[in-house]
């Protein structure tokens, strides 16, 4: 018998946990082996008031702006509630679950991330298929709510990229028509661009409202859209 050849990674490492602070528009002094893409994103990194606030309230990320201002809207943070959060590094989303009075939850990413009780938090690739029924059995039964922050590995073709984003998100869908409870919300960071219409077309035939959301917090130079499906018919 042979063993089977390695998965390939398709969930991105995320980089670290708070953001940049503000102040008068800064340059970065130190630029060496940096691209300017990248040079150009530290510093918008750094300028942003979305990462000074959430720096200055002590939260794990700007994200945590996007998912209050989700939920504010749809109301699925709260008491009770079970919730699986995908891609959860540096914490951000799950910050705010907690703060909302959410006390069942887990997580997983592939990077280590700083305890965040009372969630449960697995250092795990997603796509393995072990994962889910791992998330399913820490949480103690069904979720009322699945998000997911999750985002692939680029190779710089576009394409290929876009692809790759897309089955990523499917694969979060299936995870979520597999596992959520009836009447449950579905929370996932999509992008615009071709398959955008195909998946929402697969979440309405399971959800009875799905829509496309782009909260303040989210650049409007950024093509990124959170996908909110609520009211799961089931399988």
């Amino acid at each position: 018998m042979t063993d089977d050849p390695p998965r390939k990674r398709m969930v991105k490492l995320p980089t670290g946990g708070q953001e940049g602070g503000r102040g008068k528009p800064a340059r970065l002094k130190t630029a060496k082996q940096r691209t300017p893409s990248q040079q150009a994103w530290l510093e918008r990194q750094v300028n942003d008031p979305f990462s000074a606030k959430a720096r200055a309230l002590g939260y794990r990320s700007r994200a945590a702006f996007k998912i209050t201002e989700i939920d504010d809207r749809f109301h699925f943070l709260k008491p009770g509630a079970r919730v699986v959060d995908l891609g959860l590094a540096p914490g951000g989303w799950t910050q705010m679950a907690i703060m909302r009075g959410v006390t069942s939850i887990v997580g997983v990413d592939l990077l280590p991330v700083d305890p965040l009780p009372p969630a449960q938090i697995l250092q795990m690739d997603f796509t393995d298929p072990a994962c889910g029924p791992k998330l399913i059995e820490l949480l103690g039964g069904a979720p009322d709510v699945v998000l997911s922050d999750m985002a692939p590995n680029t190779v710089g073709h576009r394409e290929t990229d876009h692809l790759r984003i897309v089955g990523l998100i499917e694969a979060a869908i299936d995870f979520a028509i597999q596992v959520l409870k009836p009447g449950g919300t579905f929370v996932a960071k999509s992008f615009q661009g071709g398959g955008s219409d195909q998946l929402i077309a697969g979440l309405k035939r399971h959800f009875t409202e799905v829509k496309n959301v782009k909260p303040k917090a989210s650049r409007q130079d950024s093509s990124e859209v959170f996908l909110v499906a609520t009211g799961f018919r089931g399988r």
